[in-house]
């Protein structure tokens, strides 16, 4: 569904709380509709809820010089889809066929229409859409509307805005990367880790462990790789049975209030033999050569050259098969990308993970993730889990 956002974007869950009064008008202009109210009566509503709406859009992004319109889901879209579908239920479909839609509407229509609204209300001539996102038959519906503005393509623009996180945003990242810490030493303490179990249900035990402390929904699908399955770095949990001397790597997250928690911690079933804990300890020095590089005003493909200068100084370097880490915030996987090709500058703020990974085919492999946000003087660590070795 084409949403919109307009100058400083920011958080979803702004743009949400400033529509609030909006999406309360439409359902009080439903109601009246229902109750019978005459059309006159209903377009005096609607005509409050109009203004509702642009006061709240324009309270929420004040001194707004660009529109960029999104493909994703927005709250702006949905008030507007709310808006249409009450206008045309109250008015008999007459406002409803003017935009040439049916009740459920075309979402794109809906976009098109609050852009014109709001680009006509701010005398806008250039709208920016997200041309990495948008389709090329939904840009053609834009041009061929026949309205005068110029489209120019604004790649990158919103999810580079959402790479700075603020205090609010911070704190939803805590509360989700403790609910993490906290269904992984739940799962440990009631013996969920052992020998004879399959990955499908660690997996399932461990998700559950993150609801019972909080969690509203898991960030991505748990990655439970016992053995040779640990060396596969995205492995999807299966029926293979977990055996003494595995290697169990654990990757996994929780989500609370839209932010997306991340984070892996490989341990073994049993003492583990020399070679696990060679590698073992080189993952952790690597990840901790990550982490320290953090700061901002350093380029993101640094970080990770820091990182993988430590695996590749022991000989492993083609064993490292995948970037350094990612952001993290309202999507499990954001900007900025820390790997080779990397092109970000990291900026304080900025949330991210550090995940190094060595993988022995057929063998066994480590990888060891925090998620941390960049500080002056140092990152500030959200997983908390400790990165010993652990032997269960």
């Amino acid at each position: 569904v084409n949403g919109f956002l307009i100058g400083r974007v920011e958080a979803s869950r702004r743009l949400a709380a400033g529509l609030a009064g909006a999406l309360v008008a439409v359902l009080v202009l439903a109601a009246m509709a229902l109750a019978g109210v005459s059309g006159g009566g209903a377009l005096v509503a609607l005509t409050s809820v109009f203004f509702v709406m642009m006061f709240s859009v324009g309270f929420v992004f004040p001194n707004a010089t660009t529109l960029a319109i999104s493909s994703q889901v927005s709250a702006v879209a949905g008030t507007a889809s709310a808006l249409m579908g009450a206008m045309q239920f109250a008015l008999g479909g007459g406002v409803a066929s003017l935009a040439g839609m049916t009740a459920s509407g075309e979402a794109s229509l809906v976009s098109m229409a609050v852009v014109m609204v709001v680009a006509g209300e701010w005398q806008m001539g250039r709208i920016g859409y997200e041309s990495h996102v948008v389709t090329v038959d939904e840009h053609r519906g834009f041009v061929e509307q026949g309205t005068g503005l110029e489209f120019v393509a604004a790649p990158g623009l919103v999810e580079q805005l959402r790479t700075v996180k603020d205090d609010y945003e911070v704190e939803q990242l805590r509360a989700a990367c403790a609910a993490g810490d906290a269904g992984l030493a739940t799962l440990l303490e009631r013996g969920g880790l052992r020998p004879g179990r399959t990955e499908r249900q660690v997996a399932r035990d461990l998700e559950w462990a993150m609801f019972e402390h909080g969690a509203e929904a898991i960030s991505f699908e748990t990655i439970v790789a016992a053995g040779v399955n640990s060396a596969v770095p995205h492995h999807r949990p299966t029926e293979a049975v977990l055996a003494p001397g595995d290697f169990v790597k654990l990757d996994f997250g929780a989500v609370i209030g839209g932010y997306h928690s991340d984070m892996t911690r490989t341990l073994v079933l049993g003492e583990p033999s020399d070679w696990q804990r060679e590698i073992y300890a080189l993952v952790e020095e690597s990840q901790r050569a990550g982490r320290k590089a953090l700061h901002p005003g350093v380029k993101a493909a640094d970080v990770d050259a820091a990182a993988r200068a430590v695996i590749e100084a022991a000989g492993h370097g083609a064993l490292f098969v995948h970037g350094l880490g990612h952001g993290v915030g309202l999507r499990i996987h954001e900007a900025p990308g820390i790997a080779k090709t990397g092109t970000a500058t990291l900026l304080s703020g900025v949330a991210v993970t550090v995940e190094p990974g060595v993988y022995f085919p057929g063998r066994g492999g480590v990888r060891i993730e925090d998620t941390l946000v960049v500080r002056e003087g140092g990152p500030e660590l959200l997983t908390h889990t400790s990165k010993d070795l652990t032997v269960v």
